[in-house]
């Protein structure tokens, strides 16, 4: 297919996308949840509320507990209007403000506070001036402010996730805000789509397409709309995944037999060899500082994971021997553990090792869970689930101890394959 065309048609999904909303649903939460009220902002449009989306946010990471309003003659909009006895009678321990004003170069200015009810102090305050069309971009990083403040943990609220959604016989890849809203349509054909990894600056996927009958490896700038071939060998070209400085990419090819892993430059050139046995190994991963790389192999009669070198020297030593069947594997951003998929009896979950200890955890109890992927700030992995018996494709997400579960719900298709991206300093 044509790029060209690809883009015309994604006009056409832009105005379709508010149809393939994501929508989340939270069960279970942190065992002390912070309590934390957020008031209406002055002056901001009730169908487009940035109090809402906040407040929308922290819940839904489990973290924090939403007050109830109490009733006010006047809602306070700065620190000088807070009654603080009100507040700390209602329970409230944290208290967000704000204001929201129209500035005659057509941009909004946002204003936030976050005020100690219990020490009557402000300990988080700030502006930003946005287009009307940035209100949730804007309302998503007050969010990750609040949240870094309250936790001491970086905030993901304002990145992005990937995934495909298959519609009859139709595949889709969309890209979407982590509350799932605002989804996009970048890729659709009607042969399968496969794998989207973003990479390391937020502005490209790579992805795997059947759209010329075999597997071939394609980058997709997401902002230029361009599109290139990064792998197109004889036999499969499969599994990418991005080196931290999104310089080269590993990749599984079976150009010579078996597949292998190689490593190639993100321009296609420079194709190197970094695995060389007679079993299939694949799924190539690399770990935050670009050292090492984790990856699939049956080199000892069934899947395991292996880690190695990624320059390819030396040999790669097996990680996983807790059952028969352990693929897909994750670094965590802090290279300190990985995400996989383990068979625990006939099902197959989301399970997380640390490199010192071994110790595995399962983190999931579905039937057929896989494709696990790590928020940038590794508090959270986003998966996708099978369900019902026509083994419907959904996305589920997992806290990093098992504790916060989340459920995507999706109107329409069979969605899986999830990449969650990075956060952007820009």
């Amino acid at each position: 297919m044509e790029f060209r065309y690809l883009i015309g048609m994604l006009v056409f999904f832009l105005s379709s996308s508010v149809f393939s909303q994501l929508t989340i649903d939270v069960v279970g939460g942190g065992q002390d949840r912070i309590p934390i009220t957020i008031v209406p902002f002055k002056s901001e449009d009730r169908g487009a509320s940035a109090s809402k989306i906040i407040a929308a946010d922290l819940e839904r990471s489990g973290l924090f507990k939403l007050q109830k309003l109490p009733v006010l003659s006047s809602i306070p909009q700065n620190f000088k209007e807070v009654d603080f006895g009100l507040w700390r009678d209602g329970g409230s321990e944290n208290l967000v403000i704000g204001s929201m004003e129209s500035l005659e170069n057509g941009k909004v200015r946002i204003r936030f506070r976050l005020i100690d009810i219990l020490k009557g102090t402000q300990v988080l305050g700030a502006s930003f001036e946005f287009k009307p069309k940035g209100l949730r971009r804007a309302a998503h990083r007050i969010a990750d402010l609040i949240y870094e403040k309250l936790t001491g943990d970086t905030g993901v609220f304002s990145t992005k996730i990937c995934y495909v959604v298959k519609k009859g016989k139709i595949f889709e890849i969309h890209v979407a805000d982590a509350d799932g809203h605002d989804p996009v349509v970048v890729h659709r054909y009607n042969e399968p789509v496969i794998s989207p990894r973003w990479s390391p600056d937020g502005r490209k996927l790579v992805y795997v397409s059947f759209e010329e009958k075999k597997a071939i490896v394609y980058v997709l700038d997401i902002y230029k709309g361009k599109r290139t071939i990064l792998a197109r060998f004889e036999g499969s070209n499969s599994a990418p995944a991005w080196a931290p400085d999104g310089k080269s990419l590993a990749i599984t090819l079976t150009k010579d037999g078996v597949s292998q892993i190689y490593v190639i430059k993100a321009n296609g050139r420079g194709l190197r060899q970094i695995t060389r046995s007679q079993s299939i190994d694949t799924e190539p991963n690399f770990s935050p500082d670009g050292k090492h790389i984790l990856f699939t192999s049956d080199r000892a009669g069934g899947p395991q994971i292996y880690r190695m070198r990624s320059d390819g020297r030396g040999k790669a030593k097996r990680i996983t021997f807790e059952g028969r069947y352990n693929v897909s594997p994750r670094y965590s951003p802090d290279g300190k553990s990985f995400v996989f998929i383990h068979r625990n009896n006939r099902r197959f979950n989301v399970a997380i090792q640390d490199f010192s200890s071994g110790v595995v955890q399962i983190l999931t109890a579905g039937a057929m869970d896989h494709s696990p992927t790590f928020a940038p700030n590794g508090k959270i992995i986003l998966y996708a689930s099978e369900i019902g018996e026509k083994r419907r494709g959904i996305l589920s997400a997992v806290s990093r101890d098992g504790r916060i579960k989340q459920r995507y719900s999706f109107r329409n298709g069979d969605v899986r394959e999830p990449a969650w991206g990075p956060i952007l300093t820009k």
